[in-house]
């Protein structure tokens, strides 16, 4: 599956943005989705995950409250919504494909996603 992510720029702190990840080539309902973050220095990180269902959801303790994952299988999207951004959010942001036999398992590890797209830039200044 190829994925496509976009919907990144600059905003302040306070702001919000919406990333948005395109997929294609297979049938995207067999994947988990989740969406990482990279900030200059540092290692590619988890931010949120969705199961191939859409029922079931993660994120890291650093954004809860704050982003929602959805996803539309229907169009092949999977979206994350950030509000209140914060400067330490600043990453370039990825998002990923698992295949994925159970219907409502999220998975927070890197290491176990097969598909990334190439990132997009958010920066929150302060």
């Amino acid at each position: 599956v190829q994925l496509q992510a976009f919907g990144g720029g600059l905003v302040q702190a306070g702001g919000s943005l919406r990333l948005s990840c395109a997929a294609s080539g297979r049938i995207f309902s067999n994947y988990g989705m989740g969406w990482f973050r990279q900030a200059p220095g540092k290692e590619r990180e988890f931010v949120a995950a969705i199961s191939r269902s859409g029922d079931t959801t993660n994120y890291t303790d650093s954004v809860k409250d704050r982003f929602t994952i959805s996803r539309d299988n229907a169009k092949n999207t999977v979206n994350l919504h950030m509000n209140s951004l914060k400067p330490e959010d600043t990453a370039v942001y990825y998002c990923a494909a698992r295949s994925a036999l159970g219907y409502r398992t999220v998975v927070a590890e890197k290491d176990r996603y097969h598909y990334w797209g190439q990132g997009t830039q958010v920066t929150v200044s302060s």
